[in-house]
């Protein structure tokens, strides 16, 4: 099965209701990228994965500064 959306010019979509259906996901669930080439996966991210992502950023302040955000604010 083939499903397609379109990118807005905020580079924005909707995930589609099939996919999100495939996936398990809803609102305040967080997904993840997989790139492989020009191939990307989209794979539902474990509360518990989440959790423990938010913790690990806690104490990596070297990367809450405005010249970390100006750098990265394109990716």
């Amino acid at each position: 099965m083939t499903i397609r959306s379109k990118i807005t010019s905020k580079a924005q979509t909707t995930i589609p209701k099939e996919v999100r259906g495939a996936l398990g996901v809803g609102p305040g669930d967080a997904i993840e990228y997989e790139i492989d080439g020009r191939v990307v996966r989209i794979h539902k991210v474990d509360a518990r994965d989440t959790d423990y992502l938010t913790a690990l950023d806690r104490t990596l302040s070297e990367w809450h500064e405005d010249a970390d955000a100006k750098a990265y604010d394109r990716l």
